[in-house]
Protein backbone atom coordinates (compact mmCIF):
# COMPACT_ATOMS: atom_id res chain seq x y z
CA UNK A 1 0.00 0.00 0.00
CA UNK A 2 2.56 2.41 0.95
CA UNK A 3 5.04 1.01 -2.18
CA UNK A 4 1.33 2.32 -4.04
CA UNK A 5 1.40 5.96 -2.56
CA UNK A 6 4.94 6.43 -2.82
CA UNK A 7 4.61 5.60 -6.87
CA UNK A 8 1.16 7.78 -7.20
CA UNK A 9 3.17 10.54 -5.59
CA UNK A 10 5.89 10.18 -7.64
CA UNK A 11 3.84 9.96 -10.57
CA UNK A 12 1.62 13.42 -9.80
CA UNK A 13 5.28 15.10 -8.95
CA UNK A 14 6.24 14.36 -12.56
CA UNK A 15 3.05 15.81 -14.08
CA UNK A 16 3.48 18.83 -12.01
CA UNK A 17 6.68 19.90 -12.82
CA UNK A 18 6.45 21.00 -16.33
CA UNK A 19 3.37 22.89 -15.07
CA UNK A 20 5.42 24.74 -12.57
CA UNK A 21 8.14 25.08 -14.70
CA UNK A 22 5.62 26.69 -17.53
CA UNK A 23 4.28 28.85 -14.82
CA UNK A 24 7.56 30.17 -13.77
CA UNK A 25 8.25 30.98 -17.02
CA UNK A 26 5.08 32.79 -17.22
CA UNK A 27 6.08 34.66 -14.41
CA UNK A 28 9.50 35.52 -15.92
CA UNK A 29 8.87 38.77 -17.74
CA UNK A 30 10.81 39.05 -20.92
CA UNK A 31 13.16 41.67 -21.75
CA UNK A 32 12.24 44.46 -24.15
CA UNK A 33 14.65 45.32 -26.39
CA UNK A 34 15.14 49.00 -24.74
CA UNK A 35 15.07 47.07 -21.53
CA UNK A 36 18.07 44.58 -22.83
CA UNK A 37 20.25 48.00 -23.87
CA UNK A 38 19.30 49.95 -20.56
CA UNK A 39 20.84 47.10 -18.22
CA UNK A 40 24.09 46.77 -20.63
CA UNK A 41 24.41 50.94 -20.59
CA UNK A 42 24.21 50.47 -16.63
CA UNK A 43 26.21 47.54 -16.40
CA UNK A 44 28.73 49.52 -18.02
CA UNK A 45 28.80 52.93 -16.52
CA UNK A 46 27.68 52.42 -13.08
CA UNK A 47 30.82 51.24 -11.47
CA UNK A 48 32.91 54.23 -13.84
CA UNK A 49 30.58 57.04 -12.57
CA UNK A 50 30.18 56.01 -8.89
CA UNK A 51 33.66 55.54 -7.95
CA UNK A 52 34.68 59.02 -9.99
CA UNK A 53 31.62 61.07 -8.24
CA UNK A 54 32.84 60.18 -4.64
CA UNK A 55 36.63 61.00 -6.15
CA UNK A 56 37.65 57.42 -5.69
CA UNK A 57 37.76 55.94 -9.81
CA UNK A 58 41.65 56.52 -9.49
CA UNK A 59 41.71 54.45 -6.13
CA UNK A 60 39.26 51.47 -6.98
CA UNK A 61 39.89 51.22 -10.94
CA UNK A 62 41.10 47.63 -11.91
CA UNK A 63 43.53 48.86 -14.71
CA UNK A 64 44.63 46.30 -17.63
CA UNK A 65 46.99 47.82 -19.68
CA UNK A 66 48.41 46.22 -23.22
CA UNK A 67 51.07 43.50 -22.81
CA UNK A 68 53.07 45.66 -24.78
CA UNK A 69 52.46 48.78 -23.30
CA UNK A 70 54.85 51.73 -24.05
CA UNK A 71 55.42 53.14 -20.66
CA UNK A 72 53.01 55.82 -21.07
CA UNK A 73 51.32 57.15 -17.41
CA UNK A 74 49.15 54.59 -16.68
CA UNK A 75 46.80 57.83 -15.58
CA UNK A 76 46.12 58.12 -18.78
CA UNK A 77 43.38 55.04 -18.56
CA UNK A 78 41.02 57.00 -15.87
CA UNK A 79 40.37 59.88 -18.58
CA UNK A 80 40.18 57.33 -21.40
CA UNK A 81 37.27 55.59 -19.43
CA UNK A 82 35.59 58.73 -18.13
CA UNK A 83 35.25 60.66 -21.58
CA UNK A 84 34.45 57.57 -23.92
CA UNK A 85 31.96 56.32 -21.43
CA UNK A 86 30.04 59.67 -21.58
CA UNK A 87 30.35 60.07 -25.12
CA UNK A 88 28.25 56.83 -25.47
CA UNK A 89 25.69 57.40 -22.90
CA UNK A 90 24.99 61.46 -23.22
CA UNK A 91 22.24 60.83 -25.30
CA UNK A 92 20.72 58.68 -23.18
CA UNK A 93 20.72 61.16 -19.90
CA UNK A 94 19.47 64.10 -21.74
CA UNK A 95 16.39 62.29 -21.49
CA UNK A 96 13.36 63.92 -19.00
CA UNK A 97 13.59 62.07 -15.78
CA UNK A 98 10.22 59.72 -14.85
CA UNK A 99 9.42 57.06 -12.34
CA UNK A 100 10.00 53.78 -14.40
CA UNK A 101 12.81 51.84 -13.70
CA UNK A 102 14.97 53.02 -16.68
CA UNK A 103 13.87 56.44 -15.74
CA UNK A 104 15.65 56.41 -12.07
CA UNK A 105 18.88 54.17 -13.04
CA UNK A 106 19.06 57.44 -15.84
CA UNK A 107 18.91 59.92 -13.02
CA UNK A 108 21.37 57.86 -10.67
CA UNK A 109 24.05 58.15 -13.63
CA UNK A 110 23.24 61.49 -14.53
CA UNK A 111 23.43 62.95 -10.74
CA UNK A 112 27.07 60.97 -10.36
CA UNK A 113 28.01 62.04 -13.96
CA UNK A 114 27.61 65.65 -12.77
CA UNK A 115 29.56 65.15 -10.19
CA UNK A 116 32.45 63.47 -12.10
CA UNK A 117 32.33 65.92 -14.49
CA UNK A 118 33.63 68.63 -11.25
CA UNK A 119 36.28 66.11 -10.05
CA UNK A 120 37.69 65.68 -13.07
CA UNK A 121 38.69 69.09 -13.96
CA UNK A 122 38.96 70.11 -9.74
CA UNK A 123 42.73 69.91 -8.94
CA UNK A 124 42.20 69.36 -4.99
CA UNK A 125 40.22 66.24 -6.28
CA UNK A 126 41.68 63.14 -6.22
CA UNK A 127 40.08 61.97 -9.23
CA UNK A 128 41.67 65.19 -10.82
CA UNK A 129 42.78 63.50 -14.59
CA UNK A 130 46.13 63.59 -16.29
CA UNK A 131 44.86 66.93 -18.28
CA UNK A 132 48.37 68.37 -18.53
CA UNK A 133 51.05 65.06 -19.16
CA UNK A 134 50.80 62.80 -22.23
CA UNK A 135 49.61 64.48 -25.45
CA UNK A 136 46.85 61.32 -25.12
CA UNK A 137 44.79 63.81 -23.04
CA UNK A 138 44.29 65.74 -26.63
CA UNK A 139 42.32 61.87 -27.68
CA UNK A 140 40.21 62.05 -24.52
CA UNK A 141 39.99 65.79 -23.82
CA UNK A 142 37.88 65.53 -27.34
CA UNK A 143 35.31 62.64 -26.04
CA UNK A 144 34.50 64.60 -22.40
CA UNK A 145 34.27 67.66 -25.39
CA UNK A 146 32.00 65.45 -27.80
CA UNK A 147 30.05 63.92 -24.33
CA UNK A 148 28.82 67.96 -23.56
CA UNK A 149 28.33 68.29 -27.28
CA UNK A 150 25.76 65.48 -27.10
CA UNK A 151 24.13 66.37 -24.23
CA UNK A 152 24.77 70.13 -24.01
CA UNK A 153 21.30 71.05 -21.99
CA UNK A 154 21.48 68.11 -19.57
CA UNK A 155 25.37 67.91 -18.53
CA UNK A 156 27.24 71.20 -19.65
CA UNK A 157 24.58 73.62 -18.79
CA UNK A 158 23.61 72.77 -14.97
CA UNK A 159 27.48 72.80 -14.12
CA UNK A 160 28.66 76.17 -12.01
CA UNK A 161 30.77 78.76 -13.55
CA UNK A 162 33.97 77.81 -11.80
CA UNK A 163 33.72 74.18 -13.35
CA UNK A 164 33.16 75.86 -16.47
CA UNK A 165 35.93 77.83 -16.66
CA UNK A 166 38.12 75.14 -15.46
CA UNK A 167 37.07 72.80 -18.51
CA UNK A 168 38.04 76.21 -20.90
CA UNK A 169 41.37 75.95 -19.62
CA UNK A 170 42.33 72.85 -19.65
CA UNK A 171 40.96 72.28 -23.11
CA UNK A 172 42.97 75.60 -24.08
CA UNK A 173 46.11 74.43 -22.66
CA UNK A 174 45.81 71.21 -24.92
CA UNK A 175 47.16 73.34 -28.03
CA UNK A 176 50.33 72.53 -27.03
CA UNK A 177 49.70 68.93 -28.08
CA UNK A 178 50.74 68.87 -31.80
CA UNK A 179 48.35 66.06 -33.95
CA UNK A 180 49.96 63.00 -35.28
CA UNK A 181 48.70 63.69 -39.33
CA UNK A 182 45.35 61.35 -38.11
CA UNK A 183 42.23 61.21 -37.12
CA UNK A 184 43.93 63.33 -34.05
CA UNK A 185 43.07 66.67 -36.64
CA UNK A 186 39.60 65.95 -35.17
CA UNK A 187 40.19 65.52 -31.61
CA UNK A 188 40.93 69.45 -31.97
CA UNK A 189 38.70 70.00 -33.81
CA UNK A 190 35.64 68.78 -31.78
CA UNK A 191 37.16 70.68 -29.23
CA UNK A 192 38.07 73.89 -30.44
CA UNK A 193 34.88 73.86 -32.34
CA UNK A 194 32.79 73.02 -28.89
CA UNK A 195 34.63 76.36 -27.22
CA UNK A 196 33.18 78.24 -29.92
CA UNK A 197 29.87 76.90 -29.22
CA UNK A 198 30.11 76.96 -25.50
CA UNK A 199 31.92 80.11 -25.00
CA UNK A 200 31.71 82.18 -28.13
CA UNK A 201 34.24 82.91 -31.04
CA UNK A 202 36.80 84.58 -28.77
CA UNK A 203 37.61 81.92 -27.26
CA UNK A 204 38.26 78.95 -30.06
CA UNK A 205 41.54 78.56 -32.33
CA UNK A 206 39.80 78.96 -35.99
CA UNK A 207 42.71 77.15 -37.39
CA UNK A 208 42.21 73.91 -35.23
CA UNK A 209 38.95 73.97 -37.27
CA UNK A 210 39.57 75.13 -40.68
CA UNK A 211 42.71 72.45 -41.23
CA UNK A 212 41.22 69.54 -39.78
CA UNK A 213 38.25 70.40 -42.52
CA UNK A 214 40.35 70.48 -45.09
CA UNK A 215 42.27 67.45 -44.35
CA UNK A 216 39.19 65.47 -44.11
CA UNK A 217 38.02 66.08 -47.47
CA UNK A 218 41.40 65.10 -48.83
CA UNK A 219 41.40 61.92 -47.43
CA UNK A 220 37.85 60.92 -48.14
CA UNK A 221 38.18 58.00 -50.39
CA UNK A 222 34.18 57.46 -51.43
CA UNK A 223 31.46 55.53 -50.44
CA UNK A 224 31.45 56.37 -46.85
CA UNK A 225 35.29 55.39 -46.34
CA UNK A 226 37.98 58.22 -45.00
CA UNK A 227 41.33 57.46 -45.06
CA UNK A 228 43.21 57.77 -41.56
CA UNK A 229 45.87 60.09 -42.86
CA UNK A 230 47.40 60.12 -46.69
CA UNK A 231 47.51 55.93 -46.77
CA UNK A 232 44.01 54.57 -46.08
CA UNK A 233 43.61 51.55 -44.15
CA UNK A 234 41.26 49.16 -43.74
CA UNK A 235 40.06 49.82 -40.12
CA UNK A 236 36.93 51.28 -38.73
CA UNK A 237 38.78 54.59 -37.76
CA UNK A 238 36.01 55.73 -39.96
CA UNK A 239 33.88 54.75 -37.44
CA UNK A 240 35.52 55.37 -34.60
CA UNK A 241 36.58 58.94 -35.10
CA UNK A 242 36.01 60.24 -38.66
CA UNK A 243 32.02 60.72 -39.06
CA UNK A 244 31.01 61.53 -35.90
CA UNK A 245 33.36 64.16 -34.74
CA UNK A 246 33.21 65.76 -38.41
CA UNK A 247 29.72 66.29 -38.51
CA UNK A 248 30.07 67.17 -34.56
CA UNK A 249 32.70 69.87 -35.51
CA UNK A 250 30.49 71.14 -38.69
CA UNK A 251 27.71 71.74 -36.51
CA UNK A 252 28.73 73.04 -34.09
CA UNK A 253 30.03 75.81 -36.37
CA UNK A 254 26.80 76.47 -37.35
CA UNK A 255 25.56 76.26 -34.16
CA UNK A 256 28.00 79.78 -32.99
CA UNK A 257 27.12 81.15 -36.07
CA UNK A 258 30.37 81.01 -37.71
CA UNK A 259 29.33 82.80 -41.72
CA UNK A 260 32.27 84.90 -41.92
CA UNK A 261 34.64 82.22 -42.30
CA UNK A 262 36.05 81.08 -45.94
CA UNK A 263 33.50 77.74 -45.56
CA UNK A 264 30.25 77.02 -46.36
CA UNK A 265 29.62 74.90 -42.97
CA UNK A 266 25.98 74.20 -44.03
CA UNK A 267 27.19 72.60 -47.12
CA UNK A 268 29.75 70.52 -45.74
CA UNK A 269 27.41 69.15 -43.13
CA UNK A 270 24.95 68.23 -45.53
CA UNK A 271 27.45 66.47 -47.25
CA UNK A 272 29.18 64.50 -44.65
CA UNK A 273 25.63 63.33 -43.57
CA UNK A 274 25.01 61.52 -46.65
CA UNK A 275 28.39 60.01 -46.38
CA UNK A 276 27.51 58.91 -43.09
CA UNK A 277 24.43 57.77 -44.15
CA UNK A 278 26.25 55.54 -46.61
CA UNK A 279 28.35 53.99 -44.31
CA UNK A 280 25.63 53.44 -42.05
CA UNK A 281 24.46 50.92 -45.17
CA UNK A 282 27.49 49.58 -45.07
CA UNK A 283 27.60 48.79 -41.42
CA UNK A 284 24.47 47.52 -41.65
CA UNK A 285 25.23 45.06 -44.23
CA UNK A 286 28.37 44.07 -41.99
CA UNK A 287 26.08 42.57 -39.82
CA UNK A 288 25.80 38.49 -40.07
CA UNK A 289 22.58 36.73 -39.26
CA UNK A 290 24.01 35.43 -36.27
CA UNK A 291 24.95 39.55 -35.14
CA UNK A 292 28.86 39.22 -35.64
CA UNK A 293 30.47 41.16 -37.94
CA UNK A 294 33.73 41.63 -39.15
CA UNK A 295 36.69 42.20 -37.26
CA UNK A 296 39.69 43.84 -38.94
CA UNK A 297 42.21 46.35 -38.48
CA UNK A 298 43.84 47.84 -35.24
CA UNK A 299 41.90 48.79 -31.77
CA UNK A 300 39.53 45.76 -32.13
CA UNK A 301 38.68 45.90 -28.36
CA UNK A 302 36.85 48.64 -29.12
CA UNK A 303 33.97 46.12 -29.54
CA UNK A 304 31.15 47.73 -30.98
CA UNK A 305 32.09 51.32 -31.54
CA UNK A 306 33.25 49.69 -34.88
CA UNK A 307 29.16 50.43 -35.50
CA UNK A 308 28.91 53.90 -34.39
CA UNK A 309 27.80 55.45 -36.89
CA UNK A 310 24.95 53.38 -38.04
CA UNK A 311 23.77 54.04 -33.95
CA UNK A 312 24.68 57.65 -34.51
CA UNK A 313 22.25 57.91 -37.56
CA UNK A 314 19.70 56.34 -35.80
CA UNK A 315 19.62 58.47 -32.89
CA UNK A 316 19.48 61.67 -35.80
CA UNK A 317 16.53 60.16 -36.78
CA UNK A 318 18.62 60.28 -40.46
CA UNK A 319 18.83 56.61 -41.05
CA UNK A 320 19.11 56.10 -45.01
CA UNK A 321 15.90 55.23 -46.75
CA UNK A 322 17.21 51.12 -47.16
CA UNK A 323 17.17 50.92 -43.52
CA UNK A 324 14.27 50.68 -41.18
CA UNK A 325 14.21 51.28 -37.61
CA UNK A 326 13.50 47.50 -37.07
CA UNK A 327 16.05 46.33 -38.98
CA UNK A 328 18.72 48.35 -37.01
CA UNK A 329 17.30 47.61 -33.84
CA UNK A 330 17.36 44.34 -34.22
CA UNK A 331 20.86 43.56 -35.74
CA UNK A 332 22.69 46.45 -32.79
CA UNK A 333 20.66 43.95 -30.53
CA UNK A 334 21.40 40.73 -31.85
CA UNK A 335 25.29 42.20 -32.17
CA UNK A 336 25.39 42.90 -28.21
CA UNK A 337 23.59 39.81 -27.46
CA UNK A 338 26.09 37.88 -28.77
CA UNK A 339 29.05 39.79 -27.50
CA UNK A 340 27.48 40.23 -23.64
CA UNK A 341 25.73 37.03 -23.26
CA UNK A 342 28.12 34.75 -24.24
CA UNK A 343 31.01 35.99 -23.16
CA UNK A 344 32.65 37.69 -20.03
CA UNK A 345 33.78 41.36 -21.32
CA UNK A 346 34.26 42.32 -17.61
CA UNK A 347 37.39 41.76 -14.79
CA UNK A 348 36.83 41.22 -11.43
CA UNK A 349 36.22 44.63 -10.13
CA UNK A 350 33.28 45.28 -12.94
CA UNK A 351 35.70 46.78 -15.52
CA UNK A 352 35.67 46.35 -19.16
CA UNK A 353 38.76 43.89 -19.92
CA UNK A 354 40.18 43.97 -23.01
CA UNK A 355 39.58 41.67 -25.70
CA UNK A 356 37.26 41.65 -28.67
CA UNK A 357 34.44 39.35 -27.40
CA UNK A 358 35.69 38.35 -23.92
CA UNK A 359 39.23 38.32 -22.42
CA UNK A 360 41.76 38.27 -25.35
CA UNK A 361 44.83 40.49 -23.95
CA UNK A 362 46.24 39.88 -27.39
CA UNK A 363 44.38 41.88 -29.25
CA UNK A 364 45.42 44.68 -27.62
CA UNK A 365 47.39 47.45 -29.35
CA UNK A 366 50.60 49.38 -27.76
CA UNK A 367 48.50 52.15 -26.45
CA UNK A 368 45.28 50.01 -25.06
CA UNK A 369 44.02 49.79 -21.68
CA UNK A 370 40.64 49.28 -20.56
CA UNK A 371 39.48 52.72 -19.88
CA UNK A 372 40.88 53.14 -23.84
CA UNK A 373 37.86 50.03 -24.26
CA UNK A 374 34.57 52.27 -23.04
CA UNK A 375 34.40 53.84 -26.67
CA UNK A 376 32.20 50.61 -26.89
CA UNK A 377 29.43 52.88 -24.92
CA UNK A 378 29.03 54.79 -28.53
CA UNK A 379 26.63 52.34 -29.36
CA UNK A 380 24.62 53.30 -27.23
CA UNK A 381 23.41 56.46 -28.59
CA UNK A 382 20.12 55.74 -29.91
CA UNK A 383 18.84 55.44 -26.40
CA UNK A 384 18.77 58.92 -26.71
CA UNK A 385 15.43 58.28 -28.40
CA UNK A 386 12.34 58.15 -25.89
CA UNK A 387 11.06 54.80 -24.71
CA UNK A 388 7.56 55.45 -27.10
CA UNK A 389 9.85 56.49 -30.38
CA UNK A 390 9.17 54.24 -33.46
CA UNK A 391 12.89 53.16 -33.24
CA UNK A 392 11.50 51.33 -29.79
CA UNK A 393 8.47 50.62 -30.46
CA UNK A 394 8.23 49.53 -34.38
CA UNK A 395 8.34 45.62 -34.68
CA UNK A 396 11.99 44.01 -35.42
CA UNK A 397 12.77 43.13 -39.19
CA UNK A 398 15.60 40.78 -40.69
CA UNK A 399 18.37 43.06 -41.63
CA UNK A 400 19.97 42.74 -44.96
CA UNK A 401 21.95 39.68 -44.50
CA UNK A 402 19.14 37.98 -42.99
CA UNK A 403 17.28 38.80 -45.95
CA UNK A 404 20.19 37.83 -48.28
CA UNK A 405 20.86 34.32 -46.85
CA UNK A 406 17.57 33.64 -46.28
CA UNK A 407 16.06 34.12 -49.65
CA UNK A 408 14.08 36.81 -49.30
CA UNK A 409 14.18 39.98 -51.23
CA UNK A 410 16.92 42.80 -50.40
CA UNK A 411 17.65 45.94 -51.26
CA UNK A 412 20.75 45.67 -54.37
CA UNK A 413 23.83 48.23 -52.88
CA UNK A 414 25.43 50.60 -55.34
CA UNK A 415 28.03 53.32 -54.85
CA UNK A 416 27.50 56.84 -53.73
CA UNK A 417 28.99 59.81 -54.86
CA UNK A 418 29.05 63.39 -53.61
CA UNK A 419 26.05 64.98 -55.09
CA UNK A 420 26.82 68.29 -53.30
CA UNK A 421 29.89 70.54 -54.24
CA UNK A 422 31.31 73.75 -52.36
CA UNK A 423 34.36 76.00 -52.48
CA UNK A 424 35.81 78.38 -50.33
CA UNK A 425 33.36 81.83 -50.44
CA UNK A 426 36.26 83.92 -51.35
Amino acid sequence: MRKNLIRAFLVLLAMMLPLTGMAKKKQEKVMTDREYWCSQAYKMAQPVLENMARGELQKNMQLEVSPNWDGRNKKVAYMEAFGRLMAGIAPWLTLPDDDTPEGVQRKQLREWALAAYKNAVDPQSPDYLAWRGHGQALVDAAYVAESFIRGYDALWVPLDEVTKKRYLEEFQQLRRVEPPYTNWFLFSSTIESFLAKAFGTKEYDDFRVMMPIRKVEEWYVGDGWYADGPVFAFDYYTSYVFHAMYLETLKNMIDANQRGTRLEYQKYYDRALKRAQKFAIILERFISPEGTFPVIGRSTPYRLAALQPLALMAWYQKLPGDLSNGQVRAALTQVMHRMFDQQNNYNEGGYLTIGFCGSQPGTADWYTNNGSLYMTSLSFMPLGLPADHDFWTCEAQPWTQVKAWGGQPFPKDHRWGDDIQTKDKW
